[in-house]
């Protein structure tokens, strides 16, 4: 089954390849997420859309992952706020797109919250936490933010 990939997913494709899976995969996991659409002759004007989101949403270049980077270092006061126990125990957890936010009410950059690396089990109450953000190949930045109760 050849499909269009809308986004990027792991050991597949990015956003905009055009790939071979197994009917099975396609029908019952791609599709219904949204994460492929079928591959037909009207889906190349599709294809070009997606790459021209994915261009505008990519760092641009590795002087401007650089700058980015400078900037994160810079950015202080990142405060995510969540819904804590009286002992300050998180009720759920902090998500990539919960920093993202954050870093951007912050006065920071915009980033993409699928770049954000938050390890498994790292943030589990209250408190300063750090982690990497991937900004390009060769630079990865740091966030520096507190999580804080509601």
């Amino acid at each position: 089954m050849k499909l269009i990939l809308t986004a990027a997913v792991d050991n597949l494709g990015e956003a905009g390849e055009i790939v071979e899976v197994k009917g099975g995969y396609g029908r019952n996991f791609l599709l219904p997420r949204g994460l492929a659409i079928p591959a037909t002759r009207g889906a190349e004007k599709q294809i070009r859309d997606i790459q021209r989101v994915q261009k505008e949403r990519e760092v641009r270049d590795l002087d401007h992952a650089k700058e980015l980077r400078d900037q994160l270092d810079q950015l202080t006061g990142v405060k995510v706020p969540v819904r804590t126990s009286e002992k300050g125990k998180l009720f759920g957890s902090v998500k990539p797109g919960d920093i993202a936010a954050a870093v951007k009410a912050a006065g920071g950059p915009s980033l993409d919250k699928r770049r954000i690396n938050v390890p498994k089990g790292l943030v589990t109450k209250t408190g300063g936490y750090q982690v990497k953000v991937n900004l390009h190949d060769s630079v990865e930045g740091k966030v520096n933010f507190e999580v804080v109760s509601k």
